[in-house]
């Protein structure tokens, strides 16, 4: 070694650089070939076992779906229901992992899914005799509830009316959403008024529900005093229109919908009449509709008394308007008095039942903001024209018809299309002839 380093020693200075880069680089030559062949002899691997709890995973991931069985509907909602109350078991042992599980499932989810991944929490517990002894008092106790009544409990909601006015409802889907969206209202607190409104009108003129509207599934327009599928009066309509103008209002819903309902003509009476009076098209009553819930809800709001959160006052409130609207630490759910089926309901109650009922739910869901502020941006032109194109050319009636004595009616003008009379001859318009 001595003799290496007195040979290194007396070479010259560029000899000696040359040996150090060769030495560094037989020792990177060896470090790689060591460490490919530390690899290669499988010194580096991880040989792994089977996981002891292999045959619990297994039982979870055979438990028998649901999802394509041949089940009904009303034997996948049983199960489903069942599920939930196993849920409500987990939750009091283990509320963290009970959320988890609550916010994953959807109206689609499998049925199983929910005692499916229950069974995996539990995979870590050596005893969940706790939890199965529970879970199966709890579906005993349940199994030995006999079944009631397999109608509603909402006794208008078990009405042939109901059922088609469902039909006639979804239909109507796009434009109900779409109001919501321009006025900043949950669709749903719109399709509550319709409800109520229409549940009026399907009983109060029974035999033209079963000769038009039943068998074609259609929303009934009116045309004398109160317009629309809403039933929307002529000076409530203006209150509207004017509150959105006017900053200074208590009613006042902001910029963002300042322009909502703007006109494209100089005769306001006879284009707000055609908006409302429209048998094709019912956006504009939507609108209106929506208008009036906002509206109110921000004149309580402003004078102390938030209600929000109080639909059955909203929808009150809608059918006696504004100038019943008096802001009072008490309101009282009411409004005019509607007969369905031997039973006596109010406006309010009809569209506090449908909004609290789950029915229409899957087309209209419950939002996490039933209004939005109007403090932002306002509609555009291309917006506020998109808005008015929403109008159809049907035939209407003849405005203020109503207003003349019978003789006058009489010779006045023939009606806006061939029918028995006036009033069927509304119902055919609202088929869209």
């Amino acid at each position: 070694m001595k003799r290496l380093w007195n040979s290194f020693r007396v070479r010259p200075w560029w000899r000696k650089l040359f040996d150090i880069v060769l030495v560094l680089f037989a020792l990177a030559g060896f470090a790689i070939i060591g460490a490919w062949a530390f690899f290669q002899l499988g010194f580096t691997k991880n040989k792994g076992s089977i996981d002891k709890n292999y045959r619990y995973m297994m039982s979870v991931s055979e438990m028998q779906s649901l999802a394509d069985s041949t089940l009904t509907t009303e034997q996948i909602n049983r199960l489903r229901m069942q599920s939930m109350s196993h849920l409500a078991v987990f939750a009091r042992m283990y509320p963290a992992n009970a959320e988890h599980i609550l916010n994953s499932i959807t109206p689609d989810s499998d049925p199983a899914l929910v005692d499916r991944m229950i069974k995996a929490a539990m995979m870590y517990r050596t005893d969940n005799k706790e939890y199965e002894t529970t879970a199966s008092k709890v579906d005993a106790l349940i199994a030995g509830i006999s079944v009631k009544d397999t109608l509603q409990i909402i006794p208008w909601m078990n009405t042939i009316e109901w059922n088609a006015l469902k039909e006639a409802i979804v239909k109507d889907s796009a434009l109900l959403i779409e109001a919501g969206r321009l006025t900043g209202v949950e669709p749903r607190m719109i399709v509550s008024c319709l409800v109520g409104e229409q549940i009026r009108l399907f009983n109060s003129k029974r035999e033209m529900f079963k000769k038009y509207l039943g068998p074609v599934k259609v929303l009934s327009v009116q045309s004398q005093f109160s317009y629309g599928v809403n039933g929307i009066k002529d000076f409530t309509a203006q209150a509207v229109e004017r509150h959105l103008k006017d900053p200074n209002s208590e009613y006042y819903m902001g910029r963002r919908y300042e322009h909502l309902l703007d006109f494209t003509t100089n005769d306001h009476v006879n284009e707000r009449y055609r908006r409302l009076v429209d048998y094709r098209n019912h956006l504009y009553s939507y609108i209106y509709t929506g208008c009036i819930l906002h509206q109110t809800m921000l004149q309580w709001k402003r004078a102390g008394y938030d209600i929000s959160d109080r639909p059955d006052i909203l929808f009150t409130l809608f059918n006696v308007g504004f100038s019943q609207s008096q802001p009072k630490p008490d309101p009282r759910c009411g409004g005019s008095h509607i007969s369905v089926d031997g039973h006596v309901y109010t406006f309010g109650a009809i569209g506090f039942d449908f909004y609290y009922s789950g029915e229409l739910a899957d087309v209209f869901p419950y939002e996490r903001h039933r209004f939005i502020s109007g403090d932002g941006e306002g509609l555009t032109q291309s917006d506020i024209e998109k808005i008015q194109s929403n109008t159809s050319n049907c035939s209407r009636p003849e405005r203020g018809l109503e207003y003349r004595t019978d003789s006058s009616k009489a010779a006045a003008t023939t009606p806006a299309v061939p029918a028995e009379d006036d009033e069927s001859a509304t119902y055919i318009n609202s088929v869209g002839y």
